[in-house]
């Protein structure tokens, strides 16, 4: 499903996507829960990271977690089986192809996927196939384009702006949070509501300061140091000292801004 994912599924990103969604539950999963009974389709679900959250949140509901890697989806099962998770089934499958029958789930939870994807709209159209009438769709994306910080630095904006085009060039959008209303409105889905989570961070929330600012966010622009470089996008001593301004947004009088978007469509 995750074709071309500038991310990766090494063992260094498979860290920063959990210390991500542990630093991230409250913002973005707080509201995040389905009825007794309800038959949820995770699509997407890559290591896992989110998995844990969606089905503790649902303890009542079955979540049926898909990813298009076959190595993802041993490593989802096993975190799942750490947390002493019973209410989630692991199955290896590509979003545009499912195994499903039509109208065969109450809900359908998307995270951190759309990004990745060249066609998001026919992915949500398809998707929306395998919901009931009345279901909903949650989906939660970021956009680097909202990222900001003190003290300024234009060499960290151009490392920023790395990833965001190696994402472009993969066929992904690192900016399509901004995108959700139009993109679930074109699909089809009926009363869209978009809500923004701002990551706030300062030197007085040191949880954030390590998890999100250090270990997600920077962490990810440092992934893609070696092809931003090889490919000419940027000067290796510009692309280092972005990197050094963005972990200097972590120290005592530095301050780091974030948004994701997380929508909800009724099919």
């Amino acid at each position: 499903m995750k074709k071309a994912y500038v991310h990766g599924y090494d063992q260094r990103e498979n860290i920063r996507l959990q210390d991500q969604a542990s630093t991230l539950v409250e913002l973005l999963h707080s509201d995040t829960f389905y009825p007794a009974g309800s038959k949820v389709l995770e699509a997407g679900c890559g290591v896992g990271a989110q998995t844990v959250t969606l089905a503790k949140n649902s303890p009542d509901a079955l979540v049926i977690s898909i990813d298009i890697s076959e190595a993802s989806v041993n490593e989802a099962r096993s975190k799942a089986a750490a947390a002493g998770i019973t209410n989630v089934q692991f199955e290896q499958a590509d979003v545009f192809n499912l195994p499903y029958e039509p109208n065969s789930f109450d809900h359908v939870f998307v995270c951190f996927v759309l990004e990745h994807l060249p066609r998001p709209v026919e992915a949500l159209q398809t998707l929306k196939k395998y919901l009931k009438e009345g279901g909903t769709i949650t989906v939660i994306e970021g956009d680097h384009g909202s990222a900001y910080f003190y003290p300024e630095s234009e060499a960290a904006q151009k490392a920023i702006q790395c990833q965001v085009e190696l994402q472009r060039k993969a066929g992904g959008n690192a900016m399509i949070g901004r995108e959700l209303y139009p993109l679930l409105c074109q699909a089809g889905f009926n009363s869209v509501r978009v809500s923004p989570r701002m990551v706030y961070v300062d030197s007085s929330k040191p949880g954030l300061v390590d998890g999100f600012t250090k270990k997600t966010f920077t962490a990810m622009i440092e992934g893609v140091r070696e092809q931003a470089i090889k490919t000419g996008l940027i000067e290796q001593n510009i692309f280092e000292k972005g990197i050094k301004d963005l972990y200097r947004t972590a120290e005592q009088d530095g301050v780091f801004c974030y948004t994701f978007f997380k929508a909800i469509g009724i099919k």
